[in-house]
């Protein structure tokens, strides 16, 4: 390599540090990709491939009116080499995108190592780079490199999450059930900052009992060990294995509401609390789970005014690293006290096979931007890619929490379109539009680049 290219430091080879540094050197940065594996393994890796896909074969949705599909159409609209290696190593699952394992990070591997401006070092990085660089170490980041981080972040921000809460869709909530209140009256709205779903004496033992006959998700080893756990983010289904009325004592406690259809005090109530700017979307409070997920939107449906709930996100628990980055990062993927420093991958709060890939591609591609003095990239925030790039950004510190690609993180589409399907299609359809009109001759292919 010329000793005058410019040079990038990558710190983690999963999805988001892959596509980072193709997209990095595809601009002619000259990028040092550090891989710890073999050297190293983790918990959940089996193999010394790039781009391991750890916890599924599918990459979700591609039909084109869904939140996946349009961030899939997205990236391949900005030649995203996971994209690209996708398809080629593609297996039948309908309207989804699933690959062959094997043959998806054989592709990327072969392909990282082969592209003259990459060096792939396989060695464990134990502190933050000081020169240009991206960290992209995803949510099992080793020990000593948490550490470094947590020493420049502040620890504060630094979180090792194992918990989500359920996510719905406000419009599908029954609201000639459930009520806008806060309790004892307090908050900013009128009508009160939450929603709740009341139950009867009847309705919540019905709950508690669906709840508690539920299937679990088996941990896995290394996250069975972690100390803080079940004390530290508990699952509603142990808090209920504690007593019939640990729930109504806890998250489910109805002190300081009123039924406006009764008058009277609920026996039991669920909150859900505003969890997007646009109020599209509500997550429900405290409702940690480790349900499996089929069993979870039965019991979760079993909620007075969520019959007919869409689920835009069900809750989960595993051991996750991440940053609080509302507080740190901005939406080119920069640490705001760090120019040359950027952050992608599921540490950013970003959910998601395509949505880590997505990250990577525009702090790869911006860092390189950095590096040749051009402006960098601010997507759209009504494309899916720059959505997620506003939300990580902009989101409430206070209750940030990692988030999927979901229809409900775009601006409401003015006039409002009511059919389900044609809304959905419209928001694809405007999000690619945008897109195409922010980057003029966009429709790239791998070893072709933005300018």
């Amino acid at each position: 390599m010329d000793p005058s290219t410019p040079r990038l430091t990558i710190v983690g080879g999963g999805l988001a540090g892959t596509e980072a540094a193709w997209q990095a050197a595809e601009r002619g940065v000259s990028v040092s990709l550090y891989e710890m594996r073999p050297q190293r393994t983790t918990p959940a890796h089996v193999t010394d491939r790039l781009a391991e896909l750890v916890c599924s074969n599918s990459l979700g949705s591609d039909l084109p009116d869904r939140a996946p599909g349009l961030l899939k159409a997205e990236l391949r609209r900005l030649g995203s080499l996971i994209m690209a290696c996708a398809a080629e190593a593609s297996v039948p699952a309908g309207g989804a995108l699933a690959v062959d394992r094997e043959i998806f990070a054989g592709l990327v591997t072969e392909r990282i190592e082969g592209h003259p401006n990459v060096t792939l070092h396989r060695e464990e990085v134990q502190t933050v780079p000081a020169g240009p660089a991206i960290i992209a170490t995803g949510p099992l980041t080793s020990t000593a490199l948490a550490d470094d981080l947590g020493r420049l972040l502040g620890e504060e921000y630094l979180y090792f999450y194992d918990a989500l809460a359920p996510i719905v869709s406000a419009s599908t909530i029954d609201m000639t059930v459930a009520f806008r209140a806060s309790r004892y009256g307090r908050g900013e709205g009128e009508e009160g900052d939450y929603i709740n779903c009341p139950m009867t004496e009847d309705e919540y033992n019905r709950f508690v009992d669906a709840l508690l006959a539920a299937e679990r998700i088996a941990l896995r080893d290394f996250e069975r060990e972690d100390p803080h756990f079940f004390e530290g983010c508990l699952p509603i289904e142990e808090l209920a294995g504690r007593g019939r009325r640990s729930l109504a004592f806890g998250p489910m406690r109805p002190v300081g509401l009123r039924d406006p259809r009764t008058g009277q005090r609920p026996y039991a109530v669920v909150q859900l609390r505003q969890d997007n700017l646009a109020g599209t979307l509500y997550n429900l409070v405290g409702f940690q789970t480790n349900m499996r997920w089929g069993d979870q939107r039965e019991v979760l449906r079993l909620i007075p005014g969520l019959e007919n709930a869409e689920f835009v996100r069900l809750g989960q628990m595993h051991r996750n690293t991440f940053v609080n980055s509302p507080t740190l990062l901005r939406d080119t993927m920069q640490f705001r006290s760090r120019d040359d420093l950027f952050f992608a991958g599921q540490i950013t709060g970003i959910e998601g096979y395509v949505g880590n890939a997505g990250s990577g591609l525009l702090a790869g591609a911006n860092a390189a931007r950095l590096l040749s003095g051009q402006p960098l990239l601010v997507l759209p925030p009504d494309s899916m890619l720059g959505a997620l790039a506003h939300y990580v950004a902009h989101a409430d510190p206070k209750e940030f929490q990692p988030m999927k690609a979901n229809f409900g993180l775009l601006p409401p589409l003015d006039p409002p379109v009511r059919n389900k399907r044609q809304r959905k299609a419209a928001y694809s359809q405007r999000a690619l539009e945008s897109l195409d009109a922010y980057l003029p001759g966009e429709n790239v292919s791998v070893g072709e680049r933005i300018g």
